[in-house]
């Protein structure tokens, strides 16, 4: 178990720059398989989820290893269609290999997924689509098998638009004969990140950032691909890592120019923090962030999928009302268990009341150093930033979990001038 001291209280300021965004890096990094071929994908976190990414890629034969913020694969020896039962459990993002695997295999058996523990987050919209596009699904205790010899385009309506799904279906629709579309589909920034890398990769995807994506798929499909070069593509930075240094400006009354970030999958939040009373400006890739003073509190944040307010910025937005003038009010519509970071705020002295999926926060002056249990990655980043804003010392325990999601994140709090060690 390894663990942060931090000794809160300092106002802080600098600059950070924002890491390539993780939630685009898992799902390009599955595609490779789609093909065997040489990629070079640039921008890429140095984070715990990627290294288990590129440590699947490994056991499924092909060639990868990370080095100067770039992944180097090779998916030519790809030998299995069997996704490690011990990594699946590690990472819910595994389920994103179902696709691309089916695409180059034809069958596939992987585990049900694993990651935080932030709620129920089940992969039947996943299957329900595979379905609709012919793959024969058996599900046998935590295992799933699929086979796609006899698949067919289609039309499919997602009835939520979930992120992993939709990531999954267009990467299997690529290996499938004609036209399908995929309606209700998630609109998130990463999605459009992944179209753009694919079709970098020579294949034909349109419709990303809208509700119907279209893939026009080939059972041929490395026939139409060039070979002679490695793709070499670079992905977005992060909005949520943005996102969060944001919510630290807020919570610790300081002045941090963030830089390296794409404004327009911002714009919520910054409006979010305008009207509670932050100063920012935003010039080309930055944005300077100063607050002087406590935030006003915001009426009720209802997190929706994109382009609504992010479920993974819930726990940080959270921890920079717990001071703020009067009281706030945030919805969680998205995961059902993704309050876990409520009590470990209540012992540093916050007072936050949750009634089903609501939380009431109830703006105090001051925060207090406790010893405290990080328990999944937004709610660990979140308790690290009331952590910096409260009054003497915190032990934050399991950083692990933060470690997944966040690359290099104490060093980069450490250079702003936060008192952070790691133990």
């Amino acid at each position: 178990m390894r663990t942060y001291i931090i000794n809160g209280g300092n106002k802080l300021e600098g600059i950070v720059k924002i890491s390539g965004s993780k939630n685009s890096a898992l799902p390009i990094l599955a595609s490779t398989i789609l093909c065997g071929r040489e990629y070079i994908i640039k921008n890429v976190p140095d984070i715990d989820d990627v290294k288990m990414m590129l440590e699947i890629l490994i056991l499924l034969g092909c060639s990868a290893y990370y080095e100067g913020g770039s992944c180097y694969i090779n998916t030519k020896n790809l030998n299995t269609c069997d996704i490690s039962d011990k990594l699946s459990k590690k990472l819910r993002s595994s389920i994103i290999f179902l696709g691309p695997m089916l695409g180059r295999n034809k069958v596939a058996k992987i585990t049900y997924p694993g990651g935080c523990d932030i709620g129920s987050r089940p992969i039947d919209l996943h299957l329900y689509g595979l379905k609709e596009l012919g793959v024969d699904v058996t599900e046998e205790g935590e295992f799933i098998l699929c086979s796609s010899h006899n698949t067919k385009s289609n039309d499919i309506s997602l009835r939520y638009p979930s992120v992993g799904a939709t990531e999954n279906l267009m990467l299997f629709a690529l290996s499938v004969e004609g036209r399908t579309r995929i309606y209700n589909s998630a609109k998130e920034p990463e999605i459009l990140d992944l179209q753009r890398f694919l079709v970098k990769c020579g294949y034909c995807v349109e419709g990303a950032g809208t509700d119907t994506i279209t893939v026009f798929g080939s059972k041929n499909m490395a026939k139409n691909i060039s070979y002679d070069e490695p793709v070499e593509y670079s992905i977005i930075s992060d909005r949520i890592e943005a996102g969060t240094f944001m919510a630290l400006a807020a919570s610790t009354k300081s002045k941090i120019c963030i830089k390296n970030v794409d404004k327009r999958y911002l714009s919520g939040i910054i409006k979010l923090y305008r009207e509670a009373g932050c100063l920012i400006d935003d010039v080309e890739d930055y944005i300077y962030m100063i607050n002087n003073d406590r935030i006003r509190a915001m009426d009720k944040i209802s997190s929706r999928p994109y382009p609504g307010f992010p479920t993974d910025m819930q726990a940080q937005l959270m921890a920079s009302l717990c001071r703020a003038e009067g009281t706030s009010y945030i919805e969680e519509n998205v995961f059902e268990n993704r309050f876990k970071h409520v009590s470990e705020l209540n012992k540093m002295g916050a007072n936050i009341v949750i009634k089903d999926n609501l939380a009431i926060i109830n703006g105090v002056s001051k925060l207090h150093g406790e010893n405290i249990d990080v328990r999944d990655l937004r709610g660990g980043a979140a308790l690290v930033l009331a952590a910096l804003s409260a009054e003497g010392r915190t032990v934050a325990n399991n950083i692990e979990h933060i470690d997944r999601g966040y690359e290099k994140f104490a060093n980069k709090l450490w250079n702003l001038g936060a008192d952070i060690a790691e133990k």
